[in-house]
């Protein structure tokens, strides 16, 4: 195997990955709260008795909830 011998691990400036890498998580997880609430929406709205209110308010509360437990903490941040 040819090695140019320029590389030496661990040596090299990974704050655009480290960055990448947390917005990704970031997305994945606000984006998977935001699909899930819309299709528990349509489901209760269109598929159950319980309307168009009765999914209003069962969504706003599962909102709330997610954004309460998904929310960063402040000694959270950039901790691995």
């Amino acid at each position: 195997m040819a090695s140019s011998g320029h590389h030496q691990r661990g040596e090299m400036d990974i704050a655009e990955q480290v960055s990448t890498f947390e917005f990704f998580n970031t997305m994945t997880k606000w984006g998977s709260l935001f699909v899930g609430s819309l299709v528990l929406f349509l489901v209760l709205w269109f598929c159950t008795g319980a309307g168009f209110g009765g999914a209003a308010v069962t969504v706003a509360v599962v909102l709330a909830l997610g954004v309460t437990f998904l929310r960063s903490r402040a000694g959270e941040a950039g901790a691995h």
